[in-house]
């Protein structure tokens, strides 16, 4: 069995790590149009919050629950590979994106199989109805969701960075929650300012109500899922080497500087 040099380890790390990415973040868009009440998925009585003059639950979207694996693999990313490394997936994941909205949106239009319809209608059921419903999104949506997808990665990237400066190495907690906290906040706001504020006809205040409960549920998220980046980097350092590991780390950070 032929051992991987360094550099071969490198490039399996990213492209497993990219490819991961990319299914976390296609998979939260495509359950996303369900929305779920946390509540009762918990057993628990509707909060109903008073925010703003609206009386709101924990209804969210099915794509909260993986995203932030999202924000995980991104902070890994962004400890080994930089801000060079978070780009280019993020980019390409957006594209990706597109592309699956495209090919969704053909196959909503294309004419149903009679046999494929017939075989629903009798258990009443408009198969096509139902599958177009679900998969095909409104144009603000889908460019409310991507915008906030690809300012939310680049703060996310600079922030962790910024921080990383300043602590090292050290309190990896620290620059994986919160980069994502901050990002997180512009995140939540920016995709529903354009989805359904530009595009929709909620007001301002109810803009800001349900992006205070989408913040809040994400907060508890971030502190959820830092076990979870601290088992990742351990995994990633007994693949690479400790020592390598490091090197790496302080290679992504000295070539990470700026916004762009």
């Amino acid at each position: 069995m032929i051992e991987e040099t360094l550099s071969q380890k490198k490039n399996t790390l990213f492209v497993f790590l990219s490819g991961f990415f990319l299914t976390t973040a296609l998979v939260a868009e495509m359950v996303g149009p369900k929305i779920f009440s946390l509540e009762s998925a918990l057993g628990l009585s509707p909060a109903n919050l008073s925010i703003f003059g609206f009386t709101l639950d924990f209804n969210l979207t099915s794509g909260v629950l993986i995203w932030p694996f999202v924000f995980v693999t991104t902070d890994i990313i962004n400890e080994y590979f930089g801000k060079e490394g978070v780009r280019k997936i993020s980019l390409l994941t957006a594209g990706l994106i597109v592309f699956a909205f495209l090919i969704i949106a053909a196959a909503t239009v294309l004419p149903p199989a009679p046999f494929w319809a017939d075989m629903y209608q009798k258990q009443g059921l408009n198969i096509n109805e139902a599958f177009s419903t679900i998969f095909r999104q409104s144009l603000g949506i889908i460019l409310g969701s991507l915008v906030a997808f690809i300012i939310g990665q680049f703060l996310d990237v600079y922030v962790f960075q910024r921080l990383r400066s300043l602590t090292g190495p050290k309190m990896l907690w620290l620059r994986a929650t919160g980069s994502t906290l901050f990002s997180q906040l512009i995140d939540s706001f920016v995709v529903l300012f354009i989805a359904f504020y530009i595009f929709g006809k909620w007001s301002m205040p109810q803009v800001i109500s349900v992006g205070i409960i989408n913040y809040i549920f994400k907060f508890v998220a971030a502190f959820a899922m830092t076990p979870v980046v601290y088992l990742g980097h351990y995994l990633i350092d007994e693949y690479l080497g400790k020592k390598e590991a490091e090197k790496i780390s302080e290679e992504a950070a000295k070539n990470s500087k700026g916004f762009f």
